[in-house]
This record gives structure tokens, sequence and C-alpha cells, in this order.
């Protein structure tokens, strides 16, 4: 039996029970159809890098945990939705810019330490807006102020991509683009509920994350490949 001291965040959710957000949970099987697009792709290569295969089966746990977090509605629950989200994007960057400087170990430092400074920053001011009491609209982002630092971090290496007419470009972009719509559908949830009949739009902000998980994954196991070292070199 669930505990009446149940987590509501969204539209659909207005009571404890395990199925009272059947149209949320049932979205996150969009996480698993990305990681079961890309798992045989980076399988198939000789490589087989773990920088591949582990943000793979992160974006299956991502949706594992979403739907833990979307039936049970518990603060546990909560912490198996948020922790691989958040596992996946710090990996993703990581690769990104290990890939990017030619797996140099100094370089990757460098840039991995702007990274964070920068989502740091980005955090801090979401953070600052979100506590600010004098204005309610924080509030009704329904909490997409805490994706600022990904979306921005999404947003520069698409940006990057594009000026370097790099082969991940359109992927990357259409990713920031996806990402963008999600985070307005799941601002407007709570807003839109009534005119929804009581569903909501944050399922289409599953649907469309899992989507953006593909693209990223296809992005990196196709266009952003491990440096091949000569042995003997």
């Amino acid at each position: 039996m669930l505990s009446p001291r149940f987590i509501d965040l969204h539209c659909e959710r207005t009571a404890p029970g395990f199925w009272d957000e059947p149209v949320n949970g049932v979205g996150n099987a969009a996480f698993l159809l990305a990681a079961a697009l890309a798992l045989p792709a980076a399988l198939g290569w000789e490589r087989r890098d773990p920088l591949e295969l582990l943000p793979i089966a992160l974006g299956g746990c991502i949706g594992i945990g979403s739907f833990l977090f979307h039936t049970l509605a518990s603060p546990v629950a909560e912490l198996a939705d948020v922790i691989p989200i958040w596992s996946i994007v710090t990996l993703y960057v990581l690769a990104v810019i290990w890939r990017t400087t030619g797996q140099n170990i100094v370089r990757t430092a460098r840039k991995a330490a702007i990274a964070a400074a920068a989502a740091c920053i980005a955090a801090w001011l979401g953070g600052q807006s979100a506590t600010t009491g004098a204005d309610p609209a924080p509030m009704r982002l329904n909490g997409s102020l805490q994706c600022l630092p990904a979306l921005i971090a999404l947003a520069a290496f698409a940006g990057i991509a594009l000026a370097r007419r790099h082969p991940a470009r359109r992927l990357v972009a259409g990713a920031t683009l996806v990402f963008f719509l999600s985070l307005l559908f799941r601002t407007i949830d709570l807003q839109v509920c009534a005119a929804t009949g009581g569903v909501g739009t944050h399922f289409l902000c599953h649907l469309l994350n899992g989507l953006m998980v593909g693209l990223l994954l296809q992005a990196l196991v196709f266009h952003l490949p491990p440096v091949r070292r000569d042995p003997e070199s």
C-alpha cells in the first residue's frame, strides 16, 4: 500500500494510487526505445567503448526510474528518477569533450572545468529565481528551471557543431529543439490540466525527452567515434 504522503507534482496525479498516472507512466517507454535502438549499433562496432554503452544503459535507466516515480510517487522513487538523468547529462558532456579533444586528458580537464562552472552558474541563477517570493512566475514553470543547465549545455553543443559543420550537427540541433519543446510541455502541464481532461501535458515531455535522448545517442554512436591509436606508435 502506498503512503498517503505521496509527491504530487503533475496534473494527472490526484491520489496516492500506484496507477494514478497511467499516461505519464507509460510515456517512459520512449526512453527504453531510445536505448534499444542505439544498443545494437554500439555493440556492432569492434570497439564497444564504455563511453557509448554507459550512456545507453543510463538512457534505459531513466525510463525505469521515471516510471517508478510516476507510479510510487515517493521520495525514494524520485531519487530513482533524478539520479539517472543527471548521471547521463554529466557522462554525455564528458564523453563529447573527451572525443572532440582527441582524447587529450589536459584539454578534456580544462573544458570540463569550464562546463562545470557554467552549469553551476546556470543552476545558481535558476535557484535564485525559483526562491524569489516576490515573483510567482518560477512556480508556474513547474520545475523547468532545474533543466536550464542541461538546455544551455545542449544549445552550446549544437551551436559549436553547426559552426564547425560537424557530422552530428543535425542530430544535436534537432535534440536541442526537441528538448526546448519538452520543457514547454512540462511547464504548462498544470495550467492546462482542466482543458486536457485531467491528463495534462507531462507525458509529452517524456515522449520528447525520449526522442532527444535517442537523437543524442545516435550522434554519439555514429558521429563521435573514439580516436583509434596505433598500438605501435
